[in-house]
């Protein structure tokens, strides 16, 4: 009796042992779960819930003004692609006040940039209308950002970006558009007399030759009215880079040199017969009607040429002994994105500047901004409805060695139109180049 109540005992406690070890494993189980559940929740109860997000931890707001206000046609570009940004950064807010651009607002923003009033970032002007602004001292250049941000404004054209320096030759703005001028081509004439597209000045002398003994007025321009793309190219093309865009004291050679070509066109026959009295609204017509092979503008004039498909851009050929390069052009990109010291020593603000500069800036904006329409500051395709000429607009832009703005934007305005309307006479030969190039430069220096 004494041994069956000892193997009893022996099997009550093997099976205690046995379910309290179960207890434990189920225990454990649970936890386990419970630990996993509590992880995968964020339960706000839990002693190691997530991490806060970044956007819990340094909300910023950024100041914003652009030009893109108003009626501006790019005004809702402009506000649709900053509501992208903040979806893209919840963390980040902006306080934008965009207007429209005119001589009031300059002010305002002079006197904000005067009394430290001034925003995060700002798009405003490049060249001398911001000398006001520039004096101040209060904009990061791009090579600082660069330094600690190497891909900022990486999307952007290098000509671009140089073509939009401020007056002391400093980069500090990324811009997003500007506007170009260029030889345009009526292709389907120069294929009719087997020619190539004057490319250089071979090829441009050989196709006045036999545009003007065919018929064919090989140059549509009216020199009495504007001249002045044809100023601007033959200046660059003579005088090169450095010598076009330096404001001399005495008529220079290489000046001279380029405006005397007037002359030498006149009598290849060149331009139309009443050049010296057609306006440029008639000499655009000869271009369009297939009356005349070429005709110099600038990039607005594409929108309004009725034969989009046999109508190209050409890069203006270099005249004999000229100092320029290929692929030289006359443009001008004045506006751009700058971030102001006030964001960049902001260290929440700093990032946040550059994230929004980049965010209008990129390939993708700046295709949104241009539209097919003038020069496209960034890397971009060609959008999916534009015409074989908007095309090659966009080819001849993009890939311009150089990029300078036109003479009106160094001389007074008074010189400029003096220069401007001595030009038949240059032509004509009863005026030298050099004369006519002394007085305008007298003028400028009143």
């Amino acid at each position: 009796m004494k041994r069956i109540r000892k193997v009893i005992a022996l099997l009550l406690a093997f099976i205690l042992t046995v379910a309290f070890m179960t207890a434990c494993d189920i225990n454990e189980v649970t936890d386990a779960v419970d630990n996993q559940n509590t992880e995968d929740t964020g339960d706000p109860n839990s002693s190691e819930s997530a991490e806060p997000t970044v956007a819990d931890q340094y909300p910023v707001t950024l100041t914003t003004v652009s030009m893109f206000g108003g009626t501006d046609a790019n005004a809702g570009n402009y506000q649709a692609i900053n509501a992208q940004f903040m979806k893209d950064y919840p963390y980040i807010s902006i306080e934008d006040d965009s207007q429209s651009v005119d001589q009031d607002w300059k002010t305002k923003i002079a006197a904000d940039f005067a009394v430290g009033n001034e925003p995060d970032v700002i798009q405003y002007f490049t060249d001398a209308n911001a000398s006001d602004v520039l004096a101040a001292g209060k904009f990061v250049t791009i090579d600082e950002i660069r330094a600690v941000y190497p891909e900022y404004a990486a999307d952007t054209l290098d000509t671009a970006l140089v073509a939009a320096s401020n007056p002391d030759g400093v980069l500090r703005a990324v811009p997003t558009t500007g506007y170009w001028e260029g030889l345009f081509c009526n292709k389907d004439l120069f294929d009719r007399y087997g020619l190539e597209l004057p490319t250089d000045w071979d090829k441009m002398a050989k196709a006045i030759e036999t545009f003007q003994t065919n018929g064919i007025i090989p140059i549509a321009v009216s020199l009495n009215n504007v001249p002045h793309y044809w100023i601007e190219f033959l200046i660059l093309s003579a005088a090169g880079p450095e010598g076009y865009t330096n404001v001399p004291i005495i008529a220079p050679e290489d000046w001279c040199k380029g405006l005397e070509m007037f002359k030498t066109l006149r009598e290849m026959g060149a331009f139309p017969i009443d050049t010296d009295t057609i306006d440029n609204d008639f000499a655009g017509e000869l271009f369009k009607n297939k009356e005349a092979a070429m005709q110099l503008d600038g990039s607005w004039y594409s929108g309004g040429i009725p034969d989009q498909k046999n109508t190209v851009v050409v890069s203006f050929p270099v005249i004999p002994e000229g100092k320029a390069q290929p692929g030289n052009m006359v443009g001008g990109i004045s506006s751009g994105f700058y971030i102001t010291k006030k964001a960049w020593e902001d260290p929440d603000k700093r990032d946040a500047a550059v994230k929004f500069v980049m965010a209008h800036t990129n390939s993708q904006s700046v295709s949104i901004y241009w539209g097919g329409n003038g020069q496209a500051a960034a890397k971009v395709e060609p959008l999916a409805d534009m015409t074989p000429l908007g095309i090659s607009g966009l080819d001849y832009s993009s890939t311009a060695t150089a990029i300078y703005t036109p003479t009106d934007s160094r001389i007074s305005q008074a010189a400029y139109n003096t220069l401007v309307a001595g030009i038949v006479d240059v032509s004509a030969g009863t005026r030298t180049a050099e004369n006519l190039i002394n007085e305008v430069l007298e003028i400028n220096a009143k």
